[in-house]
């Protein structure tokens, strides 16, 4: 399996009552087929995986299978912080047809290496899907060095990995891992561009809830080597970058597809934007309505 370009983390929907919302779902689904996205993630951390019950799980997951009915990856979050829980919900979300398995180091309970290292292979071993790595140590408390990934990357199993730190540095050290059964992905909207001028194979990323369009056009255009087209398109996406990170993901984000008639907040203990940033979103929400129009004419062009 080979997933890269732009993959969307999907948000989770709900209405104002907090009950998932499946008609939202489904056009947040639509919106991405048509953006041209190349690859999802189903109940990853921007689609508050901790917040959903087990049945909504398999419902969101059971509904994006059947909507992209093969057409692009669905992959879908398993990461949990005990083993044995992980390769249970992998295989669980094996029967329910995800093309692969994204997971995140086990959370809260910070393993060595050589635990990291058992509990990839573990995983893995189990067969039920390929494992995409997934490192994102501000949640999860514990890094999955490079030296790490690079014994992991050996396994067939273990097809990649989603580095959301942000060094350069760090996306050097990965990307001299690549390979034909090994792919790099940047987990980090704003120095995704870098990371693809770098070699990476795409982005995992939060902004293309809303704006699949334009992230298509930046990894077609990063990947192709026309940097200044890719760097000008970058750089349109600054205001966007810099609003999602201005309270907890995925608040920001779900605010925007609140404007776009996708959903209505988050749950608890996360709570609605701000009313003090709400000028701003409004102003962020057109700027993206204008960046995806240009993008989609673009593509079409």
């Amino acid at each position: 399996m080979r997933i890269s370009g732009s993959i969307t983390a999907l948000a989770t929907p709900f209405t104002a009552a907090g009950e998932l919302d499946l008609d939202a779902w489904r056009r947040l689904l639509q919106l991405q087929l048509d953006g041209g996205t190349q690859g999802v993630v189903v109940a990853g951390s921007t689609g508050e995986a901790a917040m959903l019950y087990d049945v909504e799980y398999d419902t969101l997951l059971r509904t994006a299978v059947e909507f992209f009915a093969g057409r692009i990856p669905v992959l879908a979050g398993t990461g949990l912080s005990s083993t044995a829980r992980t390769i249970e919900q992998t295989r669980r979300v094996a029967a329910l047809g995800a093309d692969a398995a994204l997971v995140v180091t086990p959370p809260y309970v910070r393993p060595m290496p050589s635990g990291l290292l058992a509990h990839y292979r573990a995983v893995a071993d189990d067969g039920a899907l390929p494992v995409v790595l997934y490192n994102v140590p501000g949640r999860t408390g514990c890094d999955l060095l490079p030296e790490t990934v690079a014994e992991l990357a050996a396994h067939e199993r273990i097809v990649g990995i989603k580095e959301a730190r942000n060094e350069a540095g760090r996306m050097d050290a990965l990307l001299s891992l690549r390979g034909d059964g090994f792919q790099v992905l940047s987990g980090d909207d704003p120095t995704a561009t870098r990371a693809m001028f770098a070699g990476a194979d795409g982005v995992v990323s939060v902004a293309s809830n809303v704006l699949p369009a334009a992230f298509r056009r930046l990894c077609d255009l990063a990947r192709d080597g026309k940097s200044d087209e890719a760097q000008a398109l970058d750089a349109r996406m600054r205001d966007a970058f810099d609003f999602l990170g201005i309270e907890s993901n995925p608040i920001p984000i779900k605010a925007l597809l609140s404007r776009q008639g996708i959903g209505r907040g988050v749950r608890l203990p996360l709570t609605p934007l701000s009313p003090a940033h709400a000028e701003r979103a409004a102003r962020v929400a057109d700027d993206i309505r204008q960046l995806e129009t240009t993008s989609r004419e673009s593509v079409a062009a």
